[in-house]
């Protein structure tokens, strides 16, 4: 060693667990963070999701006990899913759009509970209520067909707004889907409901267990609407045009390993940036952590850490209400 070399000594700054804290750049915060939760039709109890494990399917009074934990713990927003029962799904996907199908009935009690001590949003989309699966009508040689998808869609926004949504979340990638969606809410007396527009959502192989917790029909895949995971400008091609459509919110889906394309959203625009940590994220921590190979905790949390300093504000994770409650004390 000659004279003072190290000059600079960065390890000064991480000798303590608070001198650590003090000097955090990236801070985690329970309203950060929103709960993706599934209300099934037609079940009696709850029912475990083998593919995720700790999460299920709701009944609707298991459904109000878990906005209301949520609430406790700090959580900003819950995000429903409906799982209708497997004969009422059709074509069309008209349980999504019947005033009183399982996501209505699912908004409706969480409004009833919670007021708006939660920011209460709904999964726009038919995939949950179509016998085929898909994100839309389709056509007679099997495409999803878009135009007539955009005319159900605005049916959806109506009834969930009327249940009680705060938020819509359109997800199925329909071309001009936000813009539709603005109008009908507009029309219907639904100013004051926002959108949260799945702005990036890329066909992805981590969509997997989600299949499970919906109890998807579907057979294929969705690589004709949802992005090629290998664009980038594809995605900031679907910002703009979310944006001039009068999206409130937009969204990366899924979020680690499209950080790159968080962080360029988070860069260049000035409405709130969210992220969605999907199902296959979610299991694979948990599958690594039941056979003992990482630190279940240390990992949820560098998980969600990553996600907030690529610039997501909100987080949907499956962890909401765990992290935050770990938050908080």
């Amino acid at each position: 060693m000659y004279g003072n070399f190290p000059g600079s000594r960065p390890r000064r700054l991480r000798t303590t667990p608070a001198m650590r804290r003090m000097v955090a750049e990236t801070r985690l915060d329970p309203a950060n963070l929103i709960l993706p939760a599934f209300v099934r039709e037609g079940i009696d109890a709850p029912v475990a999701i083998s593919a995720m494990p700790g999460v299920q399917q709701h009944t609707l009074d298991t459904l109000r006990k878990a906005a209301v934990e949520a609430v406790s713990a700090g959580v900003c927003g819950i995000m429903l899913f409906g799982v209708p029962a497997d004969e009422k799904k059709d074509a069309r996907g008209t349980a999504g759009t019947d005033p009183d199908g399982i996501l209505q009935a699912g908004l409706r009690a969480v409004r009833a509970e919670v007021g708006d001590d939660l920011v209460v949003m709904s999964d726009l989309c038919l995939d949950e209520y179509t016998d085929h699966g898909h994100c839309g009508v389709l056509t007679e040689d099997g495409r999803v067909d878009n135009d007539a998808t955009l005319e159900r869609y605005a049916e959806m926004a109506q009834v969930q707004a009327d249940a009680g949504a705060h938020v819509v979340g359109p997800s199925g990638m329909m071309d001009g889907q936000v813009g539709v969606i603005r109008d009908a809410l507009d029309q219907t007396g639904h100013e004051d409901v926002s959108i949260l527009a799945y702005t990036a959502k890329y066909s992805s192989a981590f969509y997997g267990p989600f299949r499970e917790a919906i109890g998807s029909s579907l057979k294929g895949d969705r690589m004709t609407y949802q992005q090629d995971p290998a664009n980038t400008r594809e995605s900031l091609r679907e910002l703009a045009l979310d944006l001039a459509e009068g999206a409130d919110m937009v969204m990366v889906k899924p979020a680690g390993p499209y950080l790159d394309i968080l962080a360029k959203f988070a860069d260049s625009v000035d409405v709130p940036v969210a992220a969605y940590q999907i199902s296959g994220e979610y299991a694979m921590i948990e599958a690594a952590a039941e056979k003992g190979w990482i630190d279940r905790d240390a990992a949820i949390m560098e998980s969600l850490t990553g996600i907030r300093r690529a610039g997501a504000q909100m987080i949907l994770t499956y962890w909401a209400t765990e992290v935050a409650q770990r938050l908080r004390r």
